[in-house]
C-alpha cells in the first residue's frame, strides 16, 4: 500500500483537498474528486458520463452527502464550502485513513468503535460507477442516509439553479432521474435486496445553492454552482456487512457490488501481468502501469468498432493527436499491450489528411483540428517503436501507404507552410497567428510562443521518421535509397542548430527575426530521439523472440550532445521535469496561476513540463553511461504520485521551488515518459 494516508494528512483540509482521485471507464467517462470530499473543481463528480465515448462527457452525479448514525449519534463524512466560504459541515474530521486500492479511493470513518470503509470504482466500458460502504468494525449496526445531489451539464461548465423540470421515476431498488426530454436517464440504485436494508426518498425541485469550487475560483474562472437534491437512500449496515450504491446510465447495470469490484479487481491484476519489469520496480512504478490504462479509451469507427485513443489528460482533455503518438509507447508498449498499441496506430491512420493527423478532436463533435505540426512526426515514432518491439510486418504494410503519403505531403508542402525546406533538409513550419508545435498557447490572437521557422525538434523528428522509413522499406522490401538520401540532406543541414557561441543548440532557426537562441528544452531530442540501443521496454517481442534494436547516426557530435544535455541540466533540470525556459530569459515566468491570460502567458515561458523528464533522462543516460544516476532523476517523481493527482503524475508545475504542481492532476505523456524511461534504465541493467 504505496499510496496511504492517516489522520495527518485526512483531518488537515488544506492537505486533504489539494489531493485528487480519479477512476476511469475506458470509454472516456470517469469520476473524480478529492481526499476530502470536497468539490474544489467543476470537473469534480461520481459520474461524469462519456455519452459519446470518448466525448460528450457530462457531470450526471455530482456527489453524495452522507450521513451515518451510530449508537444515536449523526457523524457527517462529507464536507461542503460555500459560497460565503463557510465550510460546513467538517466530514473530513471522522477520515481515519484513505488509500488508493489499484487506482480505486478507499476512505475509512471513524465513528466511536466503529468503522466504516467506502470505495469508489467504475464498470470498463460503461457510464457506471460504484460506491461501496462496508462497516468493518462496530459492536452495533450503523445506518446511512446518503443524498444524491445531481447535474446534467457539459463537464467544462457550471449551473445556476433554474426551472428545470426534472423527472424522477422511483424504481424497486432505487431511482431514475431524467433532465429532460432527450437526456440520457440516471439510474441511481443500491444493491441491498430487501426493505429491511434500504428505502428510497425522493427531493424533486430541492436545489442546493452556492457550492464554491476553490480550485475554479484561483484559475480565473466560474466557481459558483448549485446542485439538485434528487432523492435519498436510507441505508441500513450491520457490522460486518456491506451495501453499494451504483449510478449509472445503464438501466441493468450489474447490481451485485461484491462481483463488480472482483472484475475491477481482476482488470488491475491482468494490467501488472502484462509488465512484468514493473512486478519487480518499486511500487510506484506498479501505480504508474494502473494509472498507465486510465488514459487508453474507446474511439470506435464504423470501419474499426475497436478502435482506440489515448485521453491526454484528467480531468478537462480530451484526446489530442500530438499526446496520444508522443505517450503511446510508455502507456502501451513499455506495458505489453501490443494490442492496444495496434489499435491505436490503425485508428490515427484513418484520420490522415494532406499528410497530417489531427491535433485535437472538438469535444462537441465536428471536423478535426489539423493545426499542429509535430503529431504526425511523432506518429513515426511510435511505429517505430511498436515495430521495433513486435516486429508486426502485418501492420507496418497496411500502414505503409499512409507514411509514404505523410512523407510526400512534407516534401512538397501541406497545411500552414510546412514542409521541408530543400536547401537544407530541415522542417519550416508556420504562419502568422498560428501555434504548430507543442509549446502552443494562444491568447485570442496572440500565439505566445510562435516558433515560426524551423523549430529544432521537428527536424529532429523528421530526421527520425526518415530513418525510420529507410529501415520499413529494407524490412518490407520497398526501395529505401530516396529515404536515405532524404535522411542524409536533413543530418548535413541540422548542424546548422549549433550555436558555438552558447554551447547549445539554437531553439529555432530562420525566423522572422532570424535565429532564436532562446534556451529551451526541444533540444533534448536531437539526443533522445535517436535512440541507437536503449529499447522502450520489454526485452522481447510478443512471440518471445529478442526485440530489435534501430539504430541511427547521431545529429550531433559527442561534445555537442553533451553540452545539449548540460545546458538543460544545468538551467531547465527540476525534480519534476525541464523548465520550458531558461530562467536568465527576460521573458521567463516562475509562477503559474490567476487567470486565463495570465496562466497561458506563462504555460510555455517557463512553466515545468512533467513528461520532458523522460526525454532528458534518456539522454543523459545516451551521454553519460550512467544507469543509476539516470535513475535518480527519475525518483522525485515517487513522491509526486502522493500530491496533485494521487497515483498519477500532473501536467505542469511551477518554475520557481517549491515547484507546486498545476494544471491537469493526471497527464498521459508524464506517466508516459517517466514509465518508459525507468523501463528502458531497468532493461540495460542498470
Amino acid at each position: 500500500m504505496v499510496i496511504a494516508f492517516g489522520r495527518e494528512i485526512c483531518c488537515n483540509l488544506d492537505s486533504a483537498e489539494s489531493r485528487e482521485w480519479l477512476v476511469t471507464n475506458g470509454i472516456g467517462g470517469y469520476a473524480s474528486g478529492t481526499i476530502a470530499n470536497l468539490l474544489t473543481r467543476r470537473y469534480h463528480g461520481l459520474l461524469v458520463a462519456a455519452l459519446k465515448p470518448p466525448l460528450a462527457r457530462t457531470l450526471m452525479l455530482a456527489k453524495l452527502d452522507e450521513t451515518a448514525v451510530y449508537d444515536d449519534r449523526a457523524y457527517p463524512l462529507y464536507t461542503n464550502r460555500w459560497a460565503d466560504s463557510t465550510i460546513e459541515p467538517h466530514g473530513y474530521n471522522f477520515i481515519e485513513s484513505f488509500h488508493l486500492e489499484g487506482t480505486m479511493p478507499v476512505w475509512r470513518f471513524a465513528l466511536a468503535d466503529a468503522i466504516i470503509e467506502k470505495r469508489i470504482w467504475m464498470e470498463q466500458g460503461a457510464n457506471t460507477t460504484y460506491i461501496q460502504y462496508r462497516s468493518r468494525r462496530g459492536s452495533k449496526p450503523v445506518s446511512l442516509a446518503v443524498k444524491a445531489l445531481v447535474n446534467y451539464r457539459d463537464y467544462h461548465g457550471t449551473t445556476s439553479a433554474g426551472d428545470w423540470q426534472l423527472r424522477l421515476e422511483t424504481l424497486t431498488r432505487g431511482v431514475c432521474v431524467t433532465a429532460f426530454d432527450g437526456a440520457a436517464p440516471l439510474y441511481l440504485l443500491t444493491d441491498a435486496e430487501h426493505e429491511a436494508k434500504f428505502r428510497v426518498s425522493a427531493h424533486l425541485y430541492n436545489w442546493y445553492y452556492g457550492f464554491d469550487l476553490a480550485a475554479e475560483k484561483r484559475r480565473g474562472l466560474d466557481y459558483c454552482e448549485d446542485h439538485l437534491h434528487a432523492a435519498t437512500f436510507h441505508l441500513a449496515l450491520a457490522p460486518g456487512s456491506s451495501v453499494t450504491l451504483i449510478a449509472s446510465t445503464d438501466k441493468n447495470p450489474e447490481l451485485n457490488g461484491g462481483t463488480a469490484l472482483e472484475l475491477r479487481r481482476a482488470g488491475d491484476r491482468q494490467l501488472l501481468q502484462n509488465c512484468p519489469q514493473a512486478r519487480e520496480s518499486p511500487d510506484w512504478i506498479e501505480h504508474l502501469v494502473l494509472a498507465a490504462d486510465q488514459f487508453i479509451v474507446s474511439r470506435p469507427l464504423p470501419e474499426e468498432p475497436e478502435g482506440k485513443t489515448i485521453i491526454a489528460g484528467y480531468p478537462w482533455f480530451s484526446d489530442w493527436g500530438r499526446d496520444t503518438t508522443i505517450a503511446l509507447p510508455g502507456l502501451t508498449i513499455c506495458t505489453g499491450r501490443w494490442d492496444i498499441a495496434r489499435s491505436i496506430l490503425r485508428t490515427f491512420a484513418r484520420y490522415v489528411d494532406r499528410g497530417m493527423l489531427p491535433n485535437r478532436f472538438p469535444d462537441g463533435g465536428g471536423a478535426p483540428e489539423y493545426n499542429t505540426a509535430d503529431a504526425t512526426l511523432w506518429y513515426f515514432e511510435a511505429i517505430r517503436a511498436y515495430i521495433d518491439a513486435t516486429g508486426d510486418d502485418e501492420l507496418l504494410s497496411e500502414l505503409w501507404p499512409a507514411l509514404c503519403e505523410i512523407v510526400d505531403w512534407h516534401v512538397k508542402g501541406t497545411r500552414y507552410n510546412i514542409r521541408v525546406d530543400p536547401d537544407d533538409g530541415l522542417v519550416y513550419a508556420g504562419e502568422t497567428g498560428l501555434q504548430l508545435t507543442w509549446m502552443d498557447a494562444k491568447i485570442g490572437d496572440w500565439v505566445v510562443t510562435p516558433r515560426i521557422g524551423k523549430p529544432i525538434e521537428l527536424s529532429a523528428l523528421w530526421y527520425n521518421a526518415i530513418q525510420a522509413m529507410a529501415s520499413f522499406a529494407r524490412k518490407l522490401g520497398k526501395p529505401h535509397h530516396e529515404y536515405q538520401q532524404l535522411g542524409d540532406r536533413s543530418a548535413a543541414g541540422f548542424t546548422r542548430f549549433w550555436n558555438d557561441s552558447t554551447g547549445y543548440c539554437y531553439d529555432v532557426l530562420d525566423g522572422p527575426d532570424g535565429n532564436d537562441s532562446s534556451l529551451r528544452p526541444n533540444q533534448i531530442f536531437a539526443v533522445s530521439l535517436p535512440l541507437d540501443s536503449i529499447p522502450a521496454g520489454s526485452a522481447t517481442s510478443p512471440a518471445g523472440g529478442m526485440r530489435q534494436k534501430t539504430r541511427y547516426t547521431p545529429l550531433l557530435t559527442p561534445l555537442q550532445r553533451r553540452g545539449a544535455v548540460d545546458a538543460c541540466a544545468q538551467s531547465l533540470l527540476t525534480s519534476h521535469g525541464l523548465r520550458s525556459l531558461s530562467p536568465q530569459h527576460p521573458h521567463y515566468r516562475p509562477t503559474y496561476g490567476g487567470d486565463q491570460l495570465q496562466r497561458d502567458s506563462a504555460y510555455h515561458q517557463g512553466t515545468v513540463w512533467g513528461w520532458l523528464i523522460g526525454p532528458f533522462v534518456l539522454a543523459h543516460l545516451h551521454v553519460y553511461k550512467n544507469p543509476a544516476q539516470a535513475r535518480e532523476f527519475l525518483e522525485p517523481m515517487a513522491h509526486h504520485i502522493m500530491s496533485g493527482g494521487v497515483g498519477s503524475l500532473g501536467e505542469i508545475f511551477d518554475a520557481d521551488a517549491p515547484h507546486s504542481p498545476r494544471g491537469c492532476t493526471a497527464q498521459a505523456w508524464t506517466v508516459a515518459e517517466v514509465l518508459r524511461a525507468w523501463l528502458a534504465i531497468n532493461t540495460l541493467g542498470g
